[in-house]
């Protein structure tokens, strides 16, 4: 098995390090092509109109000048280009991204690439609370065995799945649940006005909390929640089915 391995963090992440070690239990064919900085939040986005650069950082790994969705690009089209690549891995990012987050997500968009040109794909993220470490050991120890119950299941084409490890440590979680995307409550959300030492105002637009005590069980959320690894199947058709038949019987 080809392996790809790519994340939003950088290629200088701790999180992509550890998805490596990970890789190399599935596979001692291991290839990482990840961006030369860091691209969170930068959802789907590819370089239209922006020079794409690929550096080499020895064998099997390389940066690119650009978004995850380009990495995966060059990844699959160029780097692994001959002899193909039958699984990419996303992450491990620093940080959730369940619910609402897999529209921002440069880790899941890197999946979504790798699906859209028909490479299963795996996206990865390590779940952390403010002010504790990071327990990237969790993400290190139940990743293997998570990815290959998925990878023995399958899942259709125009799918990826979407995994994420609570922020506990490896012995404390609770298990692996299969679950929806959740939703997160975004009525108290508002860019934060600051001010800067010259007196000029400016915006973070991220760091906000948001209210997830309430997350329905079944959801992603609520799995984290409980202290259990989520994994989601993520489909790319974002079709309503019931809309789309009324506004069929609505045009007709």
């Amino acid at each position: 098995m080809r392996i790809l391995v790519t994340n939003d963090d950088g290629i200088d992440a701790t999180g992509i390090g550890h998805l490596e070690t990970i890789a190399s239990e599935l596979s001692d064919d291991v290839w990482v092509v990840a961006p030369a900085t860091e691209q969170s939040a930068k959802g789907h986005s590819i370089s239209l109109r922006d020079p794409v650069r690929l550096r080499s950082f020895g064998e099997r790994r390389f940066s690119v000048d650009g978004t995850p969705a380009d990495c995966v690009m060059m990844g699959i089209r160029h780097v692994m280009a001959e002899g193909g690549v039958d699984l990419v891995l996303s992450g491990i990012n620093r940080g959730a991204n369940v619910a609402d987050d897999v529209t921002y997500s440069g880790t899941v968009a890197a999946a979504m690439e790798a699906t859209l040109l028909g490479v299963p794909a795996i996206a990865l993220s390590q779940e952390y609370r403010q002010g504790e470490p990071i327990h990237w050991d969790t993400g290190r120890s139940h990743g293997a065995d998570v990815i290959r119950g998925a990878l023995a299941v399958g899942w259709p084409k125009g799918v990826l799945i979407n995994i994420n490890f609570p922020p506990v440590p490896p012995g404390d979680v609770a298990g692996v649940q299969a679950c929806r995307q959740g939703q997160h409550d975004f009525t108290l959300q508002k860019p934060q006005m600051r001010t800067d030492p010259f007196g000029r105002d400016y915006f973070w637009l991220a760091g906000w909390g948001l209210n997830v005590e309430d997350a329905p069980e079944g959801t992603d959320l609520h799995a984290l929640l409980a202290n259990k690894i989520s994994v989601t199947p993520i489909h790319l058709d974002m079709t309503h089915d019931a809309t789309l038949e009324r506004l069929a019987g609505a045009f007709a």
